[in-house]
């Protein structure tokens, strides 16, 4: 199929309080107002948009638009990377958010209103950057996930989780994750974990844990602020055990990035990461709950081409 640098535009009608689906003709009705071809199909299910972007890959389609929150634009780039036509970097994404969080396009200048980030795909400025990879287990299966912007062990994936079964029962809003997080603290315990950073070995009594690739999640949170998409390393935050009232005393401070200053907070750079623990630590990518420890990570420089704000 001769598709001719046209888009593929992969729109998930329940991101955002089935924003998608209510707002999809007015989206529509701007990609043609700025001249931009494309072919869209909205999702179905859970994992819908991984398939979708590995079929239409394999039909000719290098360039893929998500309208959805970073959920889906997760599954995009999971078919990306099983697709087997063209090499992953010379795929472009791009990003007009939905969802309740945007965090991976405010580290790209992506605008949050419609009409400003169909600009920015028209303009069509593209950067490569970082990959992320993660095996992990579900019960006993080692599995493999891709991710774009942050990963999020422990404590973090427990809100994810629970943020997640709100958005499942569409109540979903820009408070949501905070309400998760409050409600989350009453029940978590931090676990003693042995880390492998590089080859580095240490051995910390893990509240929270992050590896990323780009500098916010939680819908706005700076959980990295010195993380770079491009420099071939994950930034890693270790958050050790930590009191209840010191985190809701804490929480401004994940807003500015500057809770790194915390004596209980830990920071590191490098390609690979390894956990182990037991009982088992739980892991989230890009927002989506997966399985659990142990975990491996490696850093795939450069690995997709991303379209980016001013």
């Amino acid at each position: 199929m001769d598709v001719n640098g046209q888009w593929f535009v992969i729109v998930n009608p329940n991101a955002g309080r089935r924003k998608g689906e209510k707002d999809w003709l007015e989206i529509a009705a701007l990609l043609n107002e700025a001249g931009i071809q494309f072919t869209n199909v909205f999702t179905e299910h859970p994992n819908h948009a991984v398939k979708l972007a590995r079929k239409y890959i394999e039909n000719g389609y290098r360039k893929i638009i998500v309208v959805g929150g970073d959920g889906t634009l997760n599954e995009v780039l999971n078919g990306v990377y099983t697709q087997k036509k063209y090499p992953p970097e010379t795929i472009t994404l791009a990003m007009i958010s939905v969802g309740t969080g945007n965090d991976w396009g405010r580290s790209f200048n992506i605008p949050s209103g419609y009409k400003e980030a169909i600009e920015v795909i028209r303009k069509e400025k593209t950067r490569l950057q970082d990959v992320g990879r993660v095996s992990y287990r579900q019960k006993e299966l080692e599995k493999h996930r891709h991710f774009i912007n942050m990963a999020g062990i422990g404590f973090d994936a427990m809100v994810a989780k629970r943020t997640n079964k709100v958005k499942e029962k569409g109540k979903s809003g820009p408070f949501s994750y905070i309400i998760s997080l409050f409600t989350s603290l009453l029940t978590y315990n931090p676990v003693v974990c042995k880390v492998i950073i590089d080859s580095h070995t240490i051995n910390p009594d893990v509240f929270s844990m992050s590896v990323a690739i780009c500098r916010f999640n939680g819908g706005g949170m700076m959980q990295a602020p010195e993380a770079i998409p491009d420099d071939g390393l994950f930034d890693i935050t270790i958050i050790t055990r930590v009191s209840r009232l010191l985190v809701i005393r804490s929480v401004k401070k994940l807003y500015d990035g500057s809770f790194l200053s915390m004596k209980q907070v830990k920071t590191f750079r490098a390609k690979t990461v390894e956990i182990e623990s037991n009982p088992p630590l739980y892991l989230e990518t890009d927002g989506e709950s997966l399985g659990h420890t142990p975990m491996k990570f490696d850093v795939i420089p450069l690995g997709i081409k991303v379209v980016v704000g001013d």
